[in-house]
């Protein structure tokens, strides 16, 4: 079986069903798609599209992810479950409606987004980075995670940990152009913001299309409120990922000088990354997660892509108490 993957549209045009196969036509002509070998769709232009296209996705289940002109998520059209399970919704509302069934969850979540942090301030404090203090203080906010006792305070921590995180990438990138100064967002103020909002919408949405291969609802998260937002499962479970996907990227992408100064504009109150950088940062990204890493549990490779999707398994064996959740902690 061939490895389906992401297919990603940057043009304006017309996205529409051809006989058994997807054709996507812009003014420049025609680009058939065997739909066999798409996993799901990001879509970055103005793309047209029909009832019949949709139906067509749903048949194969193929995820659409659309963005806005400013690379801002928008949504997605998320077919028919067809691994949903009854079972597993009563028990994912159970967590979450119980405070502490809910908070064990969402603790575990911080733990692992905190300390797959650390992992990556050693790696580069090993390398001559003097990130020993901040490395000391995310283990720290790390350690207290087990005394919290609500969601808010959790968020709290989580939060002040990862702008101490943060601070730290002038240091880890030593360049001026792409100086953290602070977290911005909608829109990012800076190029360094621009490529953390562009990488943590990309891997929001990647850990949605790999829920819907699962039993689990994606409406139902614990550590971002279950309210009125479509999705926030994968929210949760994309923290644990963040730095180990997304911000060793940007420094790999910073470092080798593959995105400078030239890939970014300025639009209306903020920064916008040309097509070139997107195209460059998704390049990598893809090859990333197509990356293997030996895997201790299971005693063979196993991709960053296939991670996100073995976290959701432990998650679901988690709620129907089969075995206890323990995030995922990168060995490097």
């Amino acid at each position: 079986m061939a490895i389906q993957k992401t297919l990603y549209i940057f043009s304006d045009g017309t996205l529409r069903r051809e006989g058994n196969t997807l054709c996507y036509e812009t003014g420049e002509g025609k680009r058939f798609l065997p739909v066999e070998d798409i996993q799901e769709i990001m879509a970055f232009g103005e793309v047209e599209l029909n009832k019949k296209l949709l139906e067509f996705l749903s048949q194969h289940e193929i995820l659409l992810h659309y963005f806005n002109y400013y690379d801002y998520y928008m949504g997605t059209f998320y077919p028919r479950e067809h691994y949903n399970s009854g079972f597993i919704t009563l028990k994912q509302a159970e967590h979450y409606l119980n405070e502490s069934l809910r908070l064990e969850l969402a603790k575990s979540f911080v733990s692992g987004a905190l300390r797959n942090i650390e992992t990556v301030l050693k790696y580069y404090h090993k390398r001559g980075v003097p990130l020993g203090e901040t490395a000391e203080k995310i283990k720290n906010a790390e350690e207290n995670v087990a005394g919290i006792t609500d969601i808010a305070e959790l968020m709290a921590l989580e939060g002040n940990a990862r702008e101490e995180y943060y601070r730290a990438f002038d240091l880890i990138l030593d360049n001026p152009v792409f100086a953290f100064e602070k977290r911005t967002r909608r829109p990012p103020r800076n190029n360094l913001n621009t490529l953390i909002s562009f990488g943590n919408s990309l891997l929001y949405t990647i850990v949605l299309s790999e829920i819907y291969k699962t039993h689990l609802d994606p409406r139902i998260g614990y550590l971002h409120a279950t309210n009125f937002r479509r999705f926030s499962l994968n929210l949760d479970v994309a923290e644990i990922f963040k730095p180990i996907i997304i911000d060793r990227l940007i420094f790999t992408l910073v470092d080798k000088k593959m995105i400078d100064e030239s890939d970014f504009e300025k639009e209306t109150g903020g920064i916008v990354l040309k097509e070139k950088g997107r195209k460059r940062f998704i390049e990598e990204l893809d090859k990333r997660l197509n990356t293997t890493i030996n895997h201790r549990a299971v005693g063979r490779p196993v991709s960053y892509r296939r991670l996100i999707r073995m976290e959701l398994y432990k998650i679901e064996k988690h709620i129907i108490g089969e075995e206890p959740y323990r995030p995922f902690i990168a060995q490097w």
